[in-house]
């Protein structure tokens, strides 16, 4: 009877560990709010990845909202995210600890370059002169929203308007909001602007146009400006808007755009970050029905815009497809000044 008792507990254990060996590994993927591109096109990867690896691989993914890049960066230090969106610069600064980024994150890799991020800076007609980013040097006090606070379009937005002069704590009366009450606050006729960075056509501004038509203009840029905001991160390249992208929009914006990122943690295993790469690239033209951000992915330009190492489960995807490998996206050629996870301010 003992040795009976022993082979049923035996077997109650072998049957607890097969369960959990089947059940799917569960991995959240951080996003923004749910007025840009961050959030919806989030969903849709951890849809097509739970629906293409939670059976055959046992590879489960979760999107969560948060309050955006810098926010994910902290999530994912504190591994309450294992992968995360990020916008292209914040990939830089997490890994050389510069900007808004305290310390180096020695412990994040990248996966992919995804989506551009474009610029939004708009401004009511009424206050422009040239039509051009640089207009916004010439408000006086108007109130204006760079982002929610703390945000990655608020640090992004800071990071801009210093690389180019623009003294908008002295200009502006800053405002601190996220994407869906900025737009209504410029419809109210309680902002006169907003930056809002995100993947085209994004919610916000359909909205804004849609309503206000030509009394908003989204601010051009000059090769002057790109060329400024380039100097210190070359990650900004031009971005067309053509007429009709938004209701009432008549003419061409041209604006900049730069690669918004997917990254993870170190220790995530290989064969997930494989997975999860491959699995979005070869599900590329059902992510980009879903949300027209996602037109601007090639798989040509997948490495481009990255700036930490990428994770070895990714890098084994991209040399399988043939893609060339920068050896600064290799850990053994990209090693930052320290060895530990900083903090993030």
């Amino acid at each position: 009877m003992k040795n009976s008792a022993l082979a049923l507990v035996f077997l109650v254990l072998l049957t607890s560990c097969s369960d959990e060996l089947n059940r799917a590994r569960p991995y959240v993927l951080t996003t923004a709010t749910t007025g840009g591109a961050f959030y919806p096109v989030g969903v849709a990867l951890a849809t097509i990845a739970h629906s293409q690896l939670a059976d055959t691989q046992g590879i489960s993914l979760t999107a969560i909202s948060s309050a955006g890049s810098l926010e994910n960066v902290k999530l994912l230090r504190d591994n309450q995210a294992q992968f995360a969106i990020l916008q292209g610069p914040f990939g830089a600064w997490s890994w050389t600890g510069e900007g808004p980024v305290s310390s180096p994150q020695a412990h994040m890799r990248s996966v992919s370059a995804l989506w551009q991020n474009v610029e939004h800076f708009v401004l009511l007609s009424e206050l422009t002169t040239s039509g051009e980013i640089m207009d916004l040097d010439t408000l006086n006090g108007e109130r204006y929203v760079l982002g929610g606070r703390n945000s990655g379009a608020e640090q992004t937005g800071r990071f801009i308007l210093d690389t180019l002069g623009i003294d908008y704590e002295e200009k502006m009366s800053l405002g601190y909001m996220g994407y869906g009450p900025t737009t209504s606050a410029i419809q109210d006729g309680n902002i006169v602007g907003m930056n809002i960075p995100a993947g085209a056509p994004v919610s916000s501004i359909t909205q804004a146009f849609a309503l206000l038509g030509d009394r908003m203009t989204v601010l051009n840029w000059t090769q002057e400006s790109l060329d400024k905001v380039n100097a210190r991160y070359p990650l900004w390249d031009w971005y067309l808007l053509p007429a009709g992208t938004y209701p009432n929009q008549a003419e061409d914006i041209r604006t900049v755009g730069s690669p918004n990122v997917l990254v993870t943690r170190a220790d995530i295993p290989d064969d997930v970050v494989y997975n999860v790469t491959k699995v979005i690239w070869e599900n590329l033209a059902t992510l980009q029905e879903i949300h027209g951000a996602t037109k601007d992915m090639r798989l040509e330009i997948a490495i481009d815009g990255l700036g930490a190492p990428l994770h070895p489960g990714a890098i084994r995807y991209y040399r399988e497809i043939g893609l060339e490998i920068p050896e600064r996206l290799i850990l053994e050629e990209a090693t930052p000044n320290t060895e530990q996870a900083g903090s993030v301010d």
